[in-house]
């Protein structure tokens, strides 16, 4: 008899080990994944024209993705990523202003999304950084690819 329901208990199983697998994929924040802020002085509301200007196309694109942040968090994968490849913030903070989305690589989840923005940097890196937007106007770096060049890193 029991040989009978072991497949049907096996495959019960397998699916529940398969959903909580794909629902802690991404895990959650740990101690030990601490994320570093930078601050970005914006002008205040009192410092700009009385006219306001239309946004210009480095800011909002109308694409879905805010690129008027109050701050920057680098996570510590983005940190080890950057390092590893070479990228520096005024990078990040390059193609945060001026890079293109790759909606094919955009991630949702129960925490929001994730937008892979790509472009050419100053010192003619072709990376890919992933933004994840908070709703306090900050945005954390996910990580940092370098699309030419396959750099080795220890990064986890």
């Amino acid at each position: 008899m029991i040989k009978k329901y072991l497949p049907f208990v096996a495959l019960i199983g397998a699916a529940s080990l398969l959903w909580w697998v794909k629902t802690h994929q991404r895990g959650t924040d740990l101690p030990e994944q601490k994320k570093e802020r930078i601050e970005i002085n914006i002008p205040s509301i009192n410092d700009q024209p009385s006219v306001s200007p239309a946004p210009s196309d480095n800011q909002n694109r109308g694409d879905g993705f805010n690129r008027r942040v109050t701050a920057i968090i680098y996570s510590k994968h983005a940190r080890c990523r950057m390092d590893c490849r070479s990228i520096d913030e005024s990078e990040v903070k390059e193609i945060l202003e001026k890079g293109s989305i790759n909606y094919a690589k955009v991630e949702s989840d129960g925490r929001g999304k994730t937008y892979p923005l790509e472009g050419i940097t100053h010192d003619q890196q072709h990376v890919r950084i992933v933004f994840a937007p908070k709703e306090d106007g900050s945005v954390v770096v996910v990580t940092c690819i370098d699309l030419d060049t396959d750099w080795t890193c220890d990064c986890k």
